[in-house]
């Protein structure tokens, strides 16, 4: 089962990792300061398997690979949102965290309510409200990105 933590509209990539420690290298170090400036509790709450749910234009701003990377670093699940922008998606896809793009879910799920979501089918089911909402299944290929976590094992895994 995984716990929603839910964030605003607008959710740029320098408020997923402030640019002042973007001098880490080390992933597990870097994830320690995810969403810090929107949620100081964020980093002691979230568990592997949890999921974010914001509003429109998720991951905006500059190109940092390193937004979705501390994302996956914590062990989000997926990310929910109406919008995310284009290369925030990409770069998602690229290391294997899958993106659901639902305005209706983003709307109706709240922080901590109870989230199962298939990447097979597209559902999300919402345990704590009693409702689930349908997104368009992934295809095939990005499936198989998102189990050999990213392109570079699905790569590996396919040669």
């Amino acid at each position: 089962m995984s716990i929603a933590f839910k964030f605003g509209e607008n959710i740029n990539t320098d408020m997923i990792i402030p640019a002042r420690y973007l001098g880490i290298t080390d992933p597990a170090e870097l994830a320690q300061h995810a969403m810090e400036d929107l949620d100081k509790e964020f980093i002691k709450n979230v568990r592997k398997g949890d999921v974010i749910v914001a509003g429109r234009n998720f991951g905006s701003g500059s190109s940092i690979e390193q937004a979705p990377q501390v994302i996956k670093e914590l062990g989000i699940k997926a990310v929910i949102a109406p919008t995310v922008a284009r290369i925030f998606y990409r770069n998602a896809f690229n290391i294997g965290l899958p993106i659901f793009e639902s305005a209706e879910a983003s709307k109706k799920i709240d922080s901590g309510d109870e989230i199962s979501i298939s990447l097979k089918t597209g559902k999300i089911i919402n345990r704590t409200k009693n409702e689930s909402y349908q997104v368009e299944p992934f295809p095939e290929f990005m499936q198989k990105l998102i189990e050999n976590n990213g392109l570079v094992g699905y790569v590996k895994s396919s040669g």
